[in-house]
């Protein structure tokens, strides 16, 4: 009789689903969309993928690299289910996510990527370097945005609409809201208000 040949089973690759930003700071509504994308969709992983430059985004007013890795760090620090990904911070600026998920494609072979973006940002597709590219290879998982609701990528077969909150919350509001001496602490979790208040980030922005 010949030997039994046993072949290990593959391996099911991690899903693992990328939510860039600036997070300039990170605030709440971050939080919902990612823990919602999370939950509803069987996502493994969300990882906050810290932006050093948004190629359609001014600079000018980007906190330091390791301040914003640090905040997004204490945001999500109960939750196991949320990472900061710093990946960007090694590559080239600007940064262009066709370039990030090579990178990661390779540094991580056991892992699915996927991405998590807002109707906005699907409705400006087109602007994103090999946007055809990215459209046909990866899942892009869709939350609402006021006024992209027109938007036609949204019949694509690798588009996903998710329900999650409509939270009208933005990075550049709390950032406002600080320079007024406004109280932002519902705006933030709190590990990451008590960073802000004792750095005096964002205060004297106008």
């Amino acid at each position: 009789m010949l030997p039994t040949t046993h072949y290990p089973l593959p391996t099911k690759k991690k899903s693992t689903a990328l939510f860039f930003g600036s997070f300039n700071p990170i605030h709440v509504g971050h939080l919902i969309i990612a823990n919602t994308m999370q939950q509803q969709e069987g996502i493994d992983e969300v990882w906050f993928v810290v932006s050093p430059q948004n190629p359609l985004k001014e600079r000018a007013t980007l906190l330091a690299d390791h301040h914003r890795m640090q905040m997004v760090r204490r945001a999500i620090e109960d939750n196991y289910h949320l990472r900061a990904c710093d990946i960007e911070m090694h590559l080239p600026v600007p940064s262009y996510t066709v370039v990030t998920l090579a990178a990661l494609a390779e540094k991580y072979p056991d892992r699915e990527f996927c991405l998590i973006m807002g109707s906005d940002n699907l409705a400006n597709l087109h602007r994103w370097r090999n946007y055809e590219y990215i459209l046909e290879n990866y899942k892009i998982y869709v939350y609402p945005r006021p006024g992209s609701e027109r938007c036609t990528r949204k019949e694509h077969p690798n588009v996903t609409m998710v329900d999650v909150p409509m939270i009208d919350i933005s990075s550049s509001y709390i950032r406002e809201q600080i320079a007024a001496r406004k109280d932002v602490r519902y705006l933030l979790t709190e590990p990451v208000y008590k960073y802000l208040t004792e750095m005096h980030f964002y205060e004297s922005e106008r």
